[in-house]
């Protein structure tokens, strides 16, 4: 019955709107397609260009079809902590939570150490939640900055759960102005932020240095793990407790439980592959097993910290609830940041997928894994099919005492993150997270719900957790291209939803992971239709219906409803007509750079002329960049070869449409505006959405400006395609 349920499901309204439009869409789309099947030209009027037009909108149709899997009739879940509360009271499964890192520069420890803290400070109780972080850079300075941190967390975590604030990330918490002083005496908030801004100049200032203090090393065995001889690629495996849960002693400055604090660095050796972060969080799986081996797993990346003290209560609510609870295999949160700027000037808003495409995933079967913000049962991570059967021991973990002691323990927890432990096992195959390929998350999760097991996704009013966006254009491209490098390789392999989930999940489940499979090789027929037809005006060569043929109607009434739809779709999930706008643009800016660049990636890895390689992010950026950022300004600055593309496109759009319509004006108006009208305005379309790179070649002066070598090899290049036949 309702009443007794842990969670609702509720399905989003006005499906049966979205259904007549998407009908009447696919129905233009095939009266698209028949017109370029029987309106060929002749050899030498534009055919070959013709047929490639047909086989771009093949392609666009064939991924619109694949959209609407998740479009039909997404869901929204909504848990109810109440009814968990008057249930169990405080009798919950202990939580074992993941915090990754791999890079003190891209990621520096202040930031690292901030997540782990808010994390720390759930409102669950301390005894039985254990924070692992896994440095796979194996930095001492990340070490020393947790170490400060578990000495900081002392007075952090009771000040959080005395007053009850959010967030309890304290670089969050205290950014946010003093507006937050009306809930405690300015004394003690002063105190707190104080000892904070004490120790995050300590951390930074070893981190200029690059060492640590001598009478530092002294206060912690940990600090002798590293030596002269030790390289972020080649060490020994290192684990240590920071705080102990199990031992009475660790207390805070009120004399509550803390919360136990793991820091582990696995071994690497340089003959060893290390299959980055899933080989991270597999020896995180063993480690913990030792440690706490709680039934439950979250995992969070190092940027994203907690912004919702409840986000455990939520997620519990699923896996325990009686009717549907044994069937979930792991709860998936949004990927939401805290630096968006108000017109999303990168695109970096996940706010459509989040609300629409993620949970019109969870209707199928449940939401991929995003490799962050998601719980998992510990048993599912290892390998185990769903049965009808199955009881979960919900008992286990830290509230089960060992004689053991911390080196004991510390010992053997070494032995499970050693570069040979995985040798000859199923690690990295059925046990575990997934090797192999970039995008591991994707296939991890892939390979659960293969298993029978389904996922939810909760998106609560409040954030659960808030990251750190890419705030240049570089970053946004580097992270599109890993991702769209890491879906289509899973696409081309063993893992294609189509083939692995055959049979095992429901087609538009299958349709919903492809979504992502397939966003490379969509940079060829997006680069098709940016340049072909803008050189088809200038060269004369009709490649639409004129605009007094009956045939332009069902093109226009695609290309508008299809606009008006996603312009609805943005408005009402809270972006800005500005910010659509700009996701209108970045949309084509990362499908022919950072998909391209994915597509030719894959492909070289699958000729054998290149190996798998992961990289990170940068959470950092200079003052200059970050201003602009701001100020939303798009930042070039350094010569990319992703700009050169862009440049290029963007003049050859503006040579194209100038020339065409000085053609059009010098040699007949009204039967040349006829026939190119549709090419005048993609052509023009195109040129207004490039606005922001024409400024940055020829008008801007500032350091964020595109280099002149770019502008000028995008000119020669330009020049050239020219010179390309339309046939």
């Amino acid at each position: 019955m309702e009443s007794r349920q842990l969670f609702t499901t509720e399905r989003v309204g006005g499906r049966a709107v979205y259904r007549l439009h998407a009908v009447t869409v696919a129905a233009g789309i095939l009266l698209v397609l028949y017109y370029r099947a029987t309106h060929v030209p002749a050899a030498g009027e534009g055919r070959a260009a013709w047929l490639g037009m047909l086989v771009a909108e093949l392609w666009y149709s064939a991924y619109w079809v694949i959209t609407q899997s998740v479009r039909w009739s997404p869901v929204r879940r909504r848990p109810f902590r109440d009814r968990l509360a008057a249930r169990y009271g405080e009798r919950l499964p202990c939580v074992d939570i993941f915090v990754c890192t791999a890079d003190p520069e891209s990621e520096p420890p202040n930031l690292v150490i901030s997540t782990v803290l808010s994390v720390m400070a759930y409102n669950f109780p301390a005894e039985k939640i254990s924070v692992y972080l896994s440095d796979d850079g194996g930095s001492v300075l990340t070490f020393y900055a947790l170490w400060e941190a578990s000495l900081f967390a002392k007075h952090w975590l009771p000040f959080c759960k005395r007053y009850d604030i959010e967030p309890r990330s304290p670089a969050a918490y205290f950014s946010e102005s003093d507006r937050h002083q009306d809930l405690c005496t300015p004394k003690e908030w002063s105190f707190i932020r104080d000892m904070y801004e004490e120790m995050t100049e300590r951390i930074d200032t070893a981190a200029m240095l690059g060492k640590i203090p001598e009478e530092i090393k002294a206060n912690h065995k940990g600090f002798h793990e590293w030596n002269q001889e030790t390289t972020s690629k080649n060490h020994q495996p290192i684990v240590q407790l920071l705080i102990d849960g199990k031992n009475g002693n660790a207390v805070d400055s009120e004399g509550n439980v803390l919360p136990t604090l793991v820091y582990m660095s696995r071994e690497k050796q340089p003959q060893y592959h290390h299959n980055f972060k899933a080989g991270a969080m597999n020896a995180l799986i063993r480690v913990s097993s030792v440690i706490s081996n709680s039934p439950i797993i979250m995992n969070v990346d190092c940027d994203m910290y907690s912004n919702n003290c409840n986000t455990i209560r939520d997620a519990l609510c699923f896996f325990l609830d009686e009717e549907m609870g044994h069937k979930i295999g792991f709860v998936q949160y949004p990927q939401n940041y805290n630096n968006l700027t108000k017109n999303n000037i990168y695109g970096n808003s996940h706010q459509v997928t989040n609300q629409v495409l993620m949970g019109g995933m969870d209707s199928v079967g449940g939401p991929m894994y995003v490799g962050t913000g998601c719980f998992h049962r510990r048993e599912i991570l290892c390998g185990r099919r769903f049965t009808e059967d199955y009881q979960e021991d919900w008992k286990r973990g830290i509230m089960d005492k060992t004689q053991e002691s911390i080196d004991e323990i510390e010992e053997k927890a070494k032995s499970l993150a050693t570069c040979m432990y995985e040798h000859g096992t199923q690690w990295g195959d059925e046990i575990g997270l997934k090797y192999g390929y970039p995008a591991e998350d994707i296939i991890t999760g892939l390979a659960i719900h293969c298993r029978g097991w389904m996922s939810v996704h909760n998106n609560p009013p409040r954030p659960a957790f808030l990251g750190v966006a890419p705030t240049t254009l570089a970053q946004t491209l580097l992270q599109h291209k890993r991702w769209s490098d890491g879906a289509f390789s899973i696409f081309l392999s063993k893992y294609c939803p189509f083939l692995f989930g055959h049979g095992k999940i429901k087609l538009r489940h299958q349709m919903g992971y492809s979504i992502y499979g397939l966003w490379a090789p969509n940079s060829l027929p997006t680069l098709y239709y940016v340049i072909i037809p803008s050189l088809a005006l200038l060269k004369g060569t009709s490649l639409f219906p004129e605009i007094t043929s009956p045939w332009i109607t069902p093109f226009m009434y695609v290309f508008c409803v299809k606009n008006m739809y996603s312009l609805y779709e943005a408005l009402s999930c809270g972006d800005t007509l500005k910010g659509w706008w700009n996701e209108q643009r970045m949309w084509m800016v990362r499908r022919i750079t950072s998909y391209l660049y994915g597509f030719i990636d894959t492909a070289r890895k699958l000729l054998g002329l290149s190996k798998m390689a992961f990289a990170v992010t940068s959470k950092v950026s200079e003052e200059d960049e970050s201003n602009s950022y701001e100020q939303e300004i798009m930042e070039f600055g350094s010569a990319s070869p992703e700009y050169v593309i862009i440049a290029i496109a963007a003049l050859l759009n503006l040579i194209c449409l100038v020339g065409g319509l000085s053609q059009i004006m010098t040699g007949g108006w009204n039967i040349l505006l006829n026939v190119f009208f549709p090419q005048l305005i993609l052509c023009g379309m195109l040129v207004i959405t490039n606005i922001p790179f024409y400024e940055a070649m020829f008008v801007r002066k500032d350091k964020g400006r595109i280099p002149f070598s770019i502008t000028l090899a995008s000119i020669g290049f330009a020049t050239m395609a020219l010179l390309v036949p339309i046939v």
